[in-house]
């Protein structure tokens, strides 16, 4: 089974990516796959922020981690909505999700 996301990079332009959920693969893959620039610098362990993005939609996520806060926390760019792509499993439940690249980080 394939969704659909939309990922918003950081010039405004919108892409409509199709993941497969049986691959165990996060938002960060998905993004660096489509040659999106997100850079995934620590390969996932929420450990850099090189995958921060903002959810746009009204998708019900799972929480948070202590790493993904911690890591969070440290960001300049941080909004009531930001998440570590990194840390978002493709699953059929984010069918529809929206995100927004966050600027990166000077």
């Amino acid at each position: 089974m394939n969704v659909r996301i939309e990922v918003i990079d950081r010039e405004g332009a919108a892409h409509q990516l199709e993941a497969p959920t049986d691959m165990a693969l996060n938002l960060m893959e998905l993004c660096k796959a489509a040659e999106l620039p997100v850079e995934g610098t620590c390969g996932g362990m929420a450990l850099c922020a090189s995958c921060h993005c903002y959810v746009n939609s009204d998708h019900q996520l799972p929480e948070q981690s202590d790493d993904e806060l911690a890591m969070l926390s440290e960001i300049f760019t941080l909004k009531h909505n930001s998440r570590l792509g990194c840390q978002l499993a493709i699953t059929p439940a984010l069918e529809g999700l929206s995100i927004t690249l966050a600027p990166e980080e000077l």
